[in-house]
């Protein structure tokens, strides 16, 4: 078995409510989406056996809060995942997987390894993606939901109310505990945005749903 894998490295964490946390990346090459504020374009991977790949997350030793399995889209590898998961959790790494929250089945095949999911809620006017994937984001956070969990939804200038109210629902129906972070999109600066952002935290308070704005610190501060 070998998996693609765009690069590993040690950083601290830009996004969520791990923020500035030090963390081990594997980045995971391939994603089922294809969102117009995506910022991670992988065009190149090396294969690795889990093995060779558990080897290169040792050779980092410095004191890592835990090792983020992001991509891409890592469940689109969910037999190698399961895998190199299995082989940090022996090893006594604590696990956090970035997804977009759509594989569903994948995701139970790994969740026992797992104990963070940060977890992406797609809205159709920011991601420009026809499709909407409310069904596949409710099956996956009641599977998600039996280990730590948290949201993250990226804001756009073209992001409507009605796909917070559909994600405030998701909430609500799946994992009330569970925090929603509004992130700005990277690629746009502007008051219009700065005010949807102040009034879609009003309409999550509204809702007694914990929320928190959170930009991507990584680019603000210059780290991987």
């Amino acid at each position: 078995m070998r998996g693609k894998v765009s690069e590993v490295f040690g950083s601290i964490q830009g996004e969520g409510i791990y923020l500035g946390e030090k963390q081990i990346f594997v980045r995971f090459f391939g994603c089922n989406l294809s969102c117009r504020f995506c910022d991670t374009k992988l065009d190149s991977f090396k294969e690795y056996d889990p093995q060779e790949l558990f080897e290169e997350i040792k050779f980092h030793h410095d004191d890592y809060h835990s090792v983020a399995f992001t991509g891409g889209e890592p469940l689109l590898q969910k037999d190698f995942l399961k895998e190199i998961l299995y082989s940090t959790c022996c090893y006594g790494y604590k696990t956090y997987l970035e997804t977009n929250g759509t594989l569903t089945a994948e995701l139970e095949d790994v969740i026992e390894y797992l104990d963070i999911v940060a977890m992406d809620l797609k809205f159709p006017t920011s991601t420009g993606v026809e499709k909407h994937f409310w069904q596949e984001h409710r099956d996956f956070l009641k599977v998600a939901s039996r280990k730590q969990v948290f949201l993250k939804g990226v804001i756009c200038e073209s992001t409507s109310e009605e796909d917070l109210n559909e994600a405030l629902d998701l909430i609500k129906e799946c994992d009330k505990s569970a925090v929603l972070v509004l992130q700005p999109n990277s690629l746009e600066d502007s008051a219009l945005l700065s005010s949807k952002l102040r009034h879609f935290k009003q309409l999550c308070r509204k809702e007694n749903i914990a929320s928190c704005v959170i930009p991507q610190m990584h680019k603000i501060i210059g780290v991987r």
